[in-house]
């Protein structure tokens, strides 16, 4: 059976108790999507945690990058990942390891296996191919 994307009332909720926003592939490059969203996320009033092998221990948009999401010392409240969707089922296992609440893949970004991993651990608070602020803009138009 294929993934399917919770509904709109349940993404909408997400955003709403979310506070906590571990960003899997953020860039320091201010011209990449991910560095771009990121700041609009985080101009919304989310605290970000970069997740960025290639860039721990330094800072994106003022934050410290760690390395792995289970470096993270706060608890997430979702996910959001900017990696290929053949590094999702990696990006699965790591989430597993923690206790983030959202496994979220950003716009373009989708793979069946990831979800059925996260699935069949009992984890379905599960969104991919959806672009979080596309969904806070129209969560800030109601």
């Amino acid at each position: 059976m294929a993934f399917q994307n919770p509904d709109e009332q349940k993404i909408q909720q997400y955003l709403k108790t979310a506070k906590n926003i571990a960003v899997v592939g953020l860039s320091d490059n201010t011209e990449r999507t991910s560095y771009q969203i990121t700041k609009i996320v985080q101009d919304y009033g989310y605290n970000i945690f970069p997740v960025n092998p290639k860039l721990a221990g330094q800072e994106v948009l003022g934050r410290k990058v760690y390395a792995r999401l289970q470096d993270v010392p706060e608890p997430i409240d979702i996910v959001d990942i900017f990696r290929r969707s053949e590094f999702l089922p990696e990006v699965a296992d790591d989430f597993l390891e923690t206790d983030a609440k959202v496994f979220w893949a950003q716009l373009g970004i989708e793979n069946e296996e990831a979800a059925k991993k996260l699935q069949d651990a009992g984890r379905n608070d599960i969104v991919m191919d959806r672009c979080v602020k596309i969904e806070l803009g129209k969560l800030n138009q109601k």
